[in-house]
């Protein structure tokens, strides 16, 4: 009987314990964090590493009164960690760098971008405080304020993502997060030939026109990949030149720029917010050699276009719009929003500022293609003349699935050739 009372005794301690549920394991959490919370709160300053030692403390303490495995203990450290330092459960995403969008709709629906394609997510967050917090951290990062009052912010990760929270009671369904993820290192223009985004001939145009000092204009819809085209254009200024860069949330990289200004505005209320607008007046008296606006999207087109008819040769920026057509009309549009003026003297203005419309768009198949490159030509008639320059063609569908083409050049040449004799390139007729 004994014998038989000690086998038992023995297979009871090599028992394998119970499997913890998701509700439990999800509590068990909550007890961590609190209690980090409360023993991280005795310190006014707490380094990574103090905190992760904290982390450690609390759960060795746990694992003697609670069940915690080692493989469970891992990953509950690192969770907690990104809770405290990071993102929370979005920090996942934000390293996986397939990931392109992450869309968060409520704390419970969480959608991400892959390839080109949405994605629903399996997890989500434990309740809603929890977003609210995240949120937070990221717009007092960049000193942006974000409530019921003033519920629609934009802001940016240390990365220079684009990030976007709109609250309730505009957010119906609770907070919603638009996350724009960017690579850690800025995307080349060899990158986008690899990936099929743009032809290495009309690569090799655009790079003598940026070197030339032409006025580029990149225009595209959402999500057509324009801010990163943008900066892989801007790596072929020459690094002896003064560049000023302009963005409503600072996303270009120009590394290898040694005389740069990067500018950002903010919000507030009318007394403190500084808008695009104010910034490239600004930048007129910083004796720039070129002036990157971000993005147009109202009255401030009118004094980009200024300040590309009076001596800032060579500047650039983007627009959203469906074709350089709509292009064209869209800043004829947010020029009317900024002045009074008769719509044959607006139109002379974008004929004689912008040399080049460089358009972009998401197919089908969910990637990002340069399809048209365009001189823009003189006023004739009120109407703003684009000669055609190259021009993207669909040949087939792979067996993936993705669309091939390939970018041809057009009949017509480039007529305007005094910028690239100006600076001694040869001319590309």
């Amino acid at each position: 009987m004994r014998e038989k009372a000690r086998n038992r005794t023995e297979e009871k301690r090599w028992e394998k314990p119970p499997a913890v549920s998701s509700a439990v394991r999800s509590c068990l959490e909550e007890d961590c964090r609190q209690e980090i919370l409360r023993r991280a709160a005795r310190e006014k300053e707490i380094s990574d590493e103090g905190l992760y030692a904290v982390i450690d403390q609390v759960l060795a303490e746990t694992a003697k009164e609670r069940y915690l495995s080692l493989a469970d203990r891992g990953p509950l450290r690192q969770r907690l960690f990104d809770a405290f330092r990071r993102l929370d459960i979005l920090q996942e995403l934000l390293e996986d760098e397939t990931i392109t969008e992450i869309m968060v709709n409520g704390h419970r629906d969480i959608f991400v971008e892959r390839g080109g394609r949405v994605f629903r997510w399996e997890r989500g967050f434990e309740n809603r405080q929890k977003l609210e917090d995240v949120i937070q951290q990221i717009v007092a990062r960049v000193n942006r304020v974000v409530n019921e009052s003033a519920p629609i912010v934009d802001a940016r990760l240390p990365d220079g993502s684009r990030v976007n929270v709109v609250l309730p009671p505009v957010a119906l369904g609770g907070p919603a997060l638009t996350i724009r993820k960017f690579s850690q290192a800025p995307v080349t223009m060899e990158q986008l030939i690899g990936w099929n985004s743009i032809g290495s001939q009309p690569a090799a145009f655009l790079k003598t026109l940026v070197q030339a000092r032409y006025n580029i204009f990149i225009s595209g819809g959402t999500g057509s990949g324009k801010t990163t085209f943008l900066n892989a254009l801007s790596q072929f200024i020459p690094d002896n030149e003064r560049v000023i860069t302009i963005e409503d949330s600072a996303e270009l990289r120009l590394v290898e720029q040694p005389d740069l200004i990067r500018m950002e505005t903010r919000t507030g209320s009318t007394d403190t917010a500084i808008s695009i607008r104010q910034l490239i007046r600004c930048s007129l008296r910083m004796n720039p050699d070129r002036i990157i606006v971000g993005e147009v999207r109202g009255e401030e087109a009118l004094d980009m276009l200024q300040a590309m008819n009076t001596g800032h040769d060579g500047s650039l920026s983007t627009g959203h719009a469906n074709s350089p057509s709509d292009m064209l009309m869209r800043l004829a549009t947010m020029v009317l929003m900024g002045a009074e003026l008769p719509l044959a003297a607006i139109n002379a203005q974008i004929a004689s500022a912008i040399d080049i419309l460089v358009h972009l768009g998401k197919l089908r198949d969910g990637s990002r293609k340069v399809l048209s490159i365009m001189e823009v030509g003189s006023n004739e008639g009120g109407t703003i003349r684009l000669n055609p320059i190259y021009e993207f063609a669909e040949t087939g569908v792979d067996e993936q699935g993705q669309i091939r083409g390939e970018w041809r050049r057009q009949k017509n040449g480039l007529t305007n050739v005094h910028k690239l004799a100006l600076a001694g390139l040869p001319d590309l007729l």
